[in-house]
């Protein structure tokens, strides 16, 4: 069942030109119900989003917001999330997608790294604010709780007769996200993704005559983070343009998340593994309604174990169509299927339409059938490069390919399958975590000599990092574990924290330096 069509041509379609037109064709139906607002849900129609979005979009012109400069989002799921976003596009900008779960430490490096203009955030973000003191920020705009120097969300929103500026390249050329990786190595790096790569992939999502393709009939529960390329191109894009109607959540929360499939009437549910963990325990307790509307799930951002799904669709009905991708890549690069022929869920199934993958080993050669391999592809929705970043772009982009550091093999039907990875990251909970950026946090410790993190198999939360320490002369073993964690929370994002401390005499390295992970996780 190779793909080999595409919902529409991509070419020269903007982002929010193909967001606009799906308002002008469904003005009147319900299009995002945000129900972070209190006390009641706000319920917004396509055609009050194209207003909302074209509006803001013309105040980004009168506050001086030029095209190409770079706008920050640092907000949780809401209504003004999605509308900021495709109002800076609209306005010719570039949208960098901020965690809003960073410490002040990573809020500035992104600001400072993206060369970002003007930030678009919350009081109730406080105190990671504080960064909005550096770097080149001119703009500040507060949503709903008002913090220093910020202009109000709300005065974005005036009648204005400042015209949108036109375009001077193609959708190919002009940048439509800049959110942050750390690739396969590394520090976070900015993913320059076009209108091009977006536009296409969503198509690509959108295979004709697939039973798992959304339509306008959905309704999609939308709790995964816009500021995840999975949130952002694979939940509220699609939604929009297809027409569905988005239920946004601030965040996941398993007895608010099944107060809402009731009572919007949920069709769709896009998860992550630890996600569908909850939902299955939430099932075996006799929590999870019998009486749902949900007619498929899918799950990515992690690998996705056979009894997980499994278990899921036994206990609440529901199958699973299971994708794999990366921010790189727009990011989704492959899909499973629910037609009972092809249905397997703890595959990744095969390649969206317009991508061509091999399978080759250390020396790039392609493997035999039948044998893994690494996993290169090339396709319309893969990046441009990493923002400023040209050895780390030549690294991972190379004759055209992309390198994603994954190994996978090719079963029956020609259903594909992550087995393995090269690269260095750790995915917790579905969460990508740089080792080099925790070890950078632990070598500020005094105690702290040499350090290596890894990941270890968790059985719930997919992996968890562990760091390996060497401590420096005078420094003793007792109390110092929950003394190093704390120093890494002070700095980085709680999922980042290692989830356990080992003490060792030396961290392997190679003769060049570099950290010889293999070994490390050989101690586990």
């Amino acid at each position: 069942m190779q793909r080999t069509k595409l919902h529409a041509d991509p070419e020269g379609v903007f982002l929010h030109d193909a967001i606009l037109a799906a308002c002008n064709k469904f003005p009147k139906k319900v299009a995002m119900v945000d129900t972070s607002c209190l006390p009641y849900p706000r319920r917004i129609t396509f055609a009050e989003y194209a207003d909302l979005v074209e509006r803001v979009a013309k105040n980004f012109v009168v506050h001086g917001i030029k095209p190409g400069e770079v706008v920050a989002i640092y907000l949780p799921n809401c209504w003004e999330y999605a509308v900021a976003y495709h109002a800076a596009t609209l306005a010719g900008a570039l949208p960098t997608l901020v965690n809003p779960s960073y410490r002040e430490r990573e809020l500035c490096y992104q600001l400072e790294s993206s060369g970002a203009v003007a930030l678009i955030s919350d009081g109730s973000m406080l105190p990671a604010l504080r960064s909005t003191q550096s770097g080149g920020l001119r703009k500040l705009f507060a949503t709903r709780v008002e913090f220093n120097g910020a202009t109000r969300f709300s005065d974005l929103l005036k009648p204005t007769t400042s015209a949108i500026p036109k375009p001077q390249e193609s959708t190919q050329s002009t940048l439509a996200a800049l959110p942050y990786s750390s690739g396969t190595t590394g520090l976070p790096k900015g993913v320059m993704l076009s209108h091009y790569n977006l536009v296409a992939n969503v198509y690509q999502m959108l295979p004709p005559g697939e039973e798992a393709t959304p339509n306008a009939d959905d309704v999609v529960l939308a709790f995964l983070p816009l500021y995840h390329i999975y949130g952002l191109n694979v939940v509220l894009n699609p939604s929009l343009m297809g027409g569905s109607t988005m239920i946004l959540m601030p965040r996941f929360d398993i007895q608010r998340a099944i107060e809402l499939l009731m009572a919007e009437n949920v069709t769709l549910v896009p998860l992550v593994p630890p996600v569908m963990s909850c939902l299955i325990a939430a099932a075996e307790e006799g929590r999870f309604p019998a009486g749902h509307h949900v007619r498929a799930s899918m799950s990515g951002a992690a690998s996705l174990a056979a009894e997980l799904p499994r278990k899921f669709t036994e206990l609440t009905g529901i199958r699973v169509r299971q994708g794999y991708g990366m921010t790189e890549a727009s990011p989704v690069t492959h899909l499973g299927f629910l037609e009972k022929e092809f249905y397997k869920p703890e595959s990744i199934g095969m390649p969206v339409a317009l991508t061509d993958c091999r399978l080759v080993d250390e020396d790039g050669n392609d493997v035999s059938k039948g044998e893994r391999g690494e996993l290169i592809m090339r396709g319309p929705q893969f990046m441009k490069g990493y923002w400023e970043s040209p050895e780390a772009t030549r690294e991972v982009l190379r004759d055209g390919w992309y390198w994603s550091g994954d190994i996978a093999c090719i079963g029956e039907r020609g259903l594909y399958s992550i087995v393995d990875r090269r690269k260095e990251m750790i995915k917790y909970k579905g969460f990508p975590i740089a080792p080099a950026e925790v070890e950078a946090v632990l070598l500020e410790h005094p105690a702290v000599q040499d350090c290596g993190v890894v990941a270890k198999p968790d059985s719930s939360a997919g992996e968890i990092p562990v760091a390996f320490i060497v401590l420096r002369a005078g420094f003793s073993e007792a109390k110092l574990e929950e003394a190093l964690c704390a120093h890494v929370a002070e700095s980085l994002s709680s999922y980042k924290q290692p989830r356990e401390i080992r003490f060792v005499s030396s961290i392997p390295r190679n003769p060049s330096g570099k950290i010889l992970r293999k070994d490390l996780r050989a101690q586990f």
